[in-house]
């Protein structure tokens, strides 16, 4: 039995001294890079990460980054980049200690982080033992993660917070939780810097190949000036910037007799960042009135569901096909007025039978695809991808 236990204090030990070991060289990596940026808030967090490396590219800093959303990507400084591995495809934020390990590599200047956090706690963490960013980025607080960062919108805003430097400066586009933004800053004696999107000009937002908002434009600048980079060399590194794979886009596809304008709006999967995404795109005239809706439901997201169904009425689109499973939860809440502009696709369905249903209802067609993307809609982007599209 002392045998055992000597064994058991020995293996405790043998963890410990190793523990601190790696604990001190992560630190001496974390020093080696002197801008460490953290951009974390519910929505556009790997867009805002891609802009910002941009943005320290075009000012000739060394700069890497790691991205989490559609796909996580580790970028390089040449800006091209690779998949993060992760072990059985599981995501954990100890991660960000091989990632800080492989950016010291290349000596960088700046390392730009998307937080992967969610819990509180696991924010926190994040920012003071893995990361220990200079400067945060809080881009929004929107209704998401209501489970773990709720139940309120307030309560979400104070949980982002935990990402805040102590000590530091954060950058933010919130409006509505300013106030919360702020007394939370004065409490970990952080500067909190609040952009105006309105500075950014429609000549700058008409550089980028992609669809983005004013709003992510001017959080990278603000950060870009915080690290000496100019305006102008900001702007011309984030037009150059090369896109996250979930970024909004609109596709034109030729099927059959029919001309479709395709936008995948799943990765703004919260009520508000789909209705921003969708005006825009109106605006833009990248699609036009009158709007088809596709909501994919999911089973372990009948709330998500629900949001998106209720949703519609502020859409206002001619018609509506839900695909997958439970539709019920989509279709209840659609106020009783709009139920009889619903197709409803739910279930399993092959590939071809799925896009000829979603198709139907015009030769020109708009559609906007909301909620989220696993499950039919995997299915349905395929299969338009099987098609080729035409721009």
């Amino acid at each position: 039995m002392r045998f055992l236990h000597a064994v058991y204090l020995v293996t405790c030990l043998v963890l410990l001294v190793s523990g601190l070991v790696e604990q001190r060289r992560h630190y001496v990596n974390i020093r080696r890079i002197r801008f460490r940026i953290l951009v974390n808030g519910i929505r556009g967090k790997s867009s805002i990460t891609r802009l910002c490396a941009g943005a320290l590219r075009g000012g000739g800093l060394v700069t890497v980054a790691k991205t989490t959303g559609t796909a996580a990507r580790f970028i390089h400084p040449d800006a091209t980049e690779e998949p993060v591995y992760r072990k059985f495809g599981i995501a954990n934020i100890v991660e960000q200690i091989g990632i800080v390990r492989r950016a010291a590599a290349y000596e960088p200047d700046a390392l730009v982080m998307e937080c992967m956090a969610v819990a509180p706690d696991l924010q926190e963490i994040n920012q003071t033992k893995l990361i220990h960013s200079t400067i945060g980025v809080l881009c929004n607080v929107r209704e998401d993660h209501l489970a773990e960062m709720g139940p309120t919108l307030d309560d979400v805003a104070r949980s982002l917070c935990r990402s805040m430097p102590v000590g530091g400066v954060c950058v933010t586009a919130e409006v509505e939780r300013l106030d919360i933004l702020r007394a939370e800053a004065r409490a970990r004696r952080c500067e909190l810097i609040a952009v105006d999107p309105s500075t950014v000009t429609d000549e700058e937002m008409s550089g980028f190949s992609w669809i983005t908002f004013k709003e992510n434009v001017a959080i990278a600048i603000a950060v870009a000036s915080l690290c000496g980079v100019s305006r102008a060399d900001a702007i011309a590194g984030m037009w150059a910037a090369p896109p996250d794979p979930g970024v909004l886009r609109v596709h034109r596809y030729a099927v059959e007799d029919r001309q479709v304008r395709f936008a995948n709006v799943f990765a703004a999967n919260d009520p508000e960042s789909t209705l921003m995404n969708i005006e825009l795109l109106l605006s833009r005239g990248a699609i036009r009135q009158p709007l088809h809706v596709v909501i994919n439901c999911r089973p372990d997201r009948v709330e998500r569901n629900g949001q998106m169904g209720a949703l519609i009425p502020r859409l206002d689109p001619a018609r509506v096909i839900l695909i997958g499973e439970p539709t019920r939860s989509a279709f209840a809440a659609i106020p009783g007025e709009w139920q009889d502009r619903v197709l409803d696709l739910g279930g399993r369905r092959p590939p071809a039978e799925l896009l000829r249903g979603v198709l139907e209802g015009g030769t020109d067609v708009s559609l906007a695809a909301i909620g989220n993307i696993h499950g039919q809609g995997e299915v349905l982007l395929a299969e338009l991808d099987r098609l080729g599209s035409t721009r």
